[in-house]
């Protein structure tokens, strides 16, 4: 995917957020708002199912062996070992998709991904950081989740620091203590972005 090829197409609205910010529930809503144009970049994940998780809804769910395979042809718009064996990334194939059907894609993925397709894509991209009110509001999300081990949420919480602090590195950062009010704001933020 070139620079040309992606001049022609829709916008890149990226939401990036240490994991139980509240970056997932504000993806959700803009795509319940159809003037907005927005369709969901499904990532691919190395990772197995959690739930009630459903392949080609909540992931593209790969083996490790396809994850590396689709690395060394390129295939990825971005990609990270966010875990030891355990990768995510943005397959071009699913951008080129949702761009063939006139729609802008929004995002909801880590932080340094966020960042690479902002960096590859500086114009087109709006990249926004969610950021909890602070980190215990985090851990007690995380907690009420109900979803995953204390090993896997005290990993999640470790990992917070460092994703906090690329927060200026974003082009936005809405603060999410208010959910009615941090969704106006990523609302207003999208709208704006994309109506420019």
């Amino acid at each position: 995917m070139s620079k040309k090829e992606l001049n022609k197409q829709g916008k890149l609205i990226v939401f990036s957020a240490p994991s139980g910010s509240g970056k997932t529930t504000i993806v959700r809503h803009l795509l319940n708002q159809p003037e907005l144009n927005l369709e969901f970049s499904i990532s691919a994940t190395s990772r197995d199912k959690r739930g009630k998780e459903i392949h080609g809804k909540d992931y593209y769910y790969l083996s490790l062996k396809e994850f590396k395979n689709k690395i060394k042809n390129d295939e990825f718009l971005e990609w990270e070992e966010v875990y030891r064996d355990n990768f995510y990334g943005t397959l071009k194939s699913e951008v080129e998709r949702i761009w063939a059907k006139g729609k802008h894609v929004i995002f909801d993925i880590d932080v340094s991904g966020g960042l690479r397709i902002k960096r590859k894509f500086p114009e087109q991209t709006l990249a926004i950081f969610v950021k909890p009110p602070d980190l215990n509001e985090l851990v007690r999300r995380l907690k009420e989740r109900g979803e995953e081990s204390p090993e896997k949420i005290s990993m999640r919480v470790a990992k917070a620091p460092a994703e906090l602090a690329t927060a200026p590195l974003f082009d936005e950062i809405v603060v999410n203590s208010n959910l009615d009010e941090a969704l106006k704001n990523a609302y207003h933020l999208v709208s704006d972005f994309i109506n420019k």
